[in-house]
């Protein structure tokens, strides 16, 4: 492949996957701002739930799989170049995230909407929220996390580096800043449906236990100083906790 051609190809992937990225985020903030009131599927109940399972499910399923050794060997040969393997985990991610908030069938049932100076008090939780995980992402490795490391790497024609374990940051006070935001954007909307509910319950305890994957690889590539990363940062709520006393297991 000449230089000009694998710089055409990387550019195109990239493109592809932040376009990709904006849309399914962007889709996800509005369509859980509003409760998954507004989504545009049109399955006829009780078809519908069927089919909303269907997308509720596939996106934690498909982000795990392709996480452990077999996924990403899928992964590296999706595409012209092995080195586009982070890209397109984060181009699928996204892809699935769009296909869930546009094409649930929303139940049009409310069960709480916040009024008033509530109503903002909400609006402001939820930005913060957004926030919060943003700003984990970017703690964490943007480029890693954007689908940029793989496609970027492609273009200068080198192989893909990933970022050190962060310590960092939020990841001071939790070792899983990113799936703490993750959840946290799930229930703070101002506008509470069964829809809502049944993604929040499912994906918030996605995002409590899948970690335990990624620590059990980062334990494998740190070794030592991930288990002592570990024990003296809490898993996932930043709760204080004391040393271990002698002859004490330190706390996961």
């Amino acid at each position: 492949m000449t230089s000009s051609r694998r710089i055409t190809i990387a550019l195109a992937w990239g493109a592809a996957c932040h376009g990709a990225f904006a849309i399914g985020v962007g889709l996800m903030i509005y369509h859980l701002f509003f409760g998954l009131l507004q989504s545009w599927g049109a399955v006829p109940w009780p078809w519908a739930i069927g089919a909303n399972l269907a997308l509720l499910t596939q996106f934690p399923l498909a982000h795990s799989l392709l996480l452990t050794p077999r996924g990403r060997k899928i992964l590296a040969l999706i595409g012209p170049d092995e080195r586009l393997a982070t890209t397109n985990y984060a181009l699928i991610a996204s892809l699935q995230l769009a296909l869930l908030f546009a094409f649930w069938t929303p139940s049009g049932v409310i069960l709480w909407q916040a009024e008033g100076a509530l109503f903002w008090t909400m609006c402001a939780a939820y930005a913060v929220a957004w926030g919060y995980l943003m700003l984990a992402i970017l703690q964490s490795g943007v480029q890693l996390q954007s689908g940029m490391l793989g496609w970027l790497a492609m273009a200068r024609g080198r192989d893909p580096q990933f970022p050190d374990l962060p310590t960092h940051g939020l990841y001071r006070v939790t070792r899983q800043p990113i799936y703490l935001g993750f959840a946290l954007t799930l229930w703070t909307m101002p506008t509470y449906t069964p829809d809502q509910l049944a993604l929040a319950v499912l994906w918030t305890a996605y995002c409590a236990l899948a970690p335990r994957h990624k620590e059990a690889r980062f334990e494998k590539i740190y070794g030592d100083r991930f288990r002592a990363y570990r024990q003296r940062v809490p898993y996932w709520l930043p709760f204080p906790r004391k040393a271990p006393q002698d002859g004490e297991t330190p706390a996961q």
